[in-house]
């Protein structure tokens, strides 16, 4: 497997629910280890520094290592498990589906039980199941035969979608695309930099906990005190059955998208600007899209201190916040290398004009 291809396995295969991103993060910093200096906040955030021109412009290129997932909160008498939801689920994505336990002692397979068609009134089929009615069935026969088997509150529950090539080779399948892509892109970034001049330091970071609360966004931005904030995160992509254009206009291998608005963060106009402005002089396509109903990582960097110039680039994925999402190889290659031509372009003159 090629190169870019077992990064971005080894990163989405990497367990790491909201709190719990330890295994992830081993990953990322063995990627950044070899690019520059590594840096970590107090809650485990991660951040690779790597500088162009000593003390120009601090321009930060952030993903969140979390994904959505769930937390053991109690063991019944019959050894089924209750959980709490971490991040934004939908209840109807969530029925039948294939999970791990992480214990002490390793992994446990698992999966959110369900009741067979069979035994459903007409009226229950026709309502969504709620998720405070939901359990995970690990296969023990009591809550001492779980315990015995290392299971205990807070024991972070993982969804399980192997990384898979599809057979259009272009497609990639995982779980938490959302949002160890934007990791993988962070990284990418700052090895096409390698051995160039660009006229700035980049930090290319991290985040944890951004599915409950931006928490690590938070912490990072205090920590670097960026100039320039990017969050890498995705975007919703639109090209299925059943969804408008006004819905989500994104689509798979169309290229790059930029948020225009989401409920945590309207773009610096200054910025959105030059990053149109650059795509469209480097003759890379670029998509727009709005998400009334979530946020991202800039909306904590960009109210930092006096205010931080600051933007979401990501790429279309399908089926965000389930088991399985996918998402296009060239909409990546095509996001890393907008991000390097816009990194180029941040000077210390272009910076303070954005700024003023």
């Amino acid at each position: 497997m090629e190169e870019m291809l077992t990064m971005m396995k080894e990163l989405t295969d990497a367990p790491g629910v909201p709190g719990q991103e330890e295994a992830v993060r081993r990953v990322m910093r063995r990627y950044l280890e070899p690019l520059g200096e590594v840096m970590t906040d107090n809650l485990g955030s991660i951040v690779g520094r790597k500088v162009g021109q000593a003390g120009g412009p601090k321009i930060v290129l952030a993903g969140h290592l979390d994904e959505i997932g769930f937390m053991v909160t109690r063991i019944t008498d019959e050894g089924y498990l209750k959980f709490q939801t971490l991040g934004g689920w939908w209840e109807q994505v969530m029925l039948a589906q294939r999970v791990e336990v992480y214990t002490r002692n390793g992994p446990i397979i698992g999966v959110i039980g369900s009741k067979p068609p069979h035994i459903l009134e007409a009226e229950e089929r026709k309502k969504p199941a709620d998720k405070k009615t939901m359990f995970i069935d690990i296969g023990a026969s009591s809550c001492q035969e779980a315990e015995e088997w290392g299971i205990r509150p807070g024991d972070p529950v993982v969804p399980v979608c192997p990384f898979t090539v599809m057979r259009n080779e272009k497609l990639l399948m995982a779980k938490a695309w959302d949002n160890r892509f934007g990791c993988a892109l962070a990284i990418e970034v700052l090895r096409r930099l390698k051995g160039q001049p660009h006229p700035n330091e980049i930090y290319g970071v991290g985040t944890v906990q951004e599915e409950v609360g931006l928490r690590g966004a938070t912490t990072t931005t205090n920590m670097i005190a960026p100039d320039i904030g990017f969050a890498l995160d995705t975007g919703i992509a639109g090209d299925m059955p059943g969804v408008n254009l006004d819905e989500a206009s994104g689509k798979l291998g169309k290229g790059p998208v930029i948020l225009l608005y989401d409920s945590s963060m309207i773009p610096h106009t200054g910025l959105r600007d030059l990053v149109i402005d650059v795509a469209a002089a480097e003759n890379i396509p670029l998509q727009f899209d709005k998400m009334p109903g979530g946020g991202t990582d800039a909306g904590k960097m960009h109210v930092f201190g006096a205010g931080v110039p600051s933007i979401v680039v990501g790429i279309p994925v399908r089926y965000i916040h389930t088991h399985a999402s996918i998402l296009h190889r060239d909409d990546f290659e095509q996001a890393v290398q907008l991000l390097v031509a816009v990194i180029k372009r941040l000077d210390a003159e272009t910076v303070q004009q954005l700024k003023s």
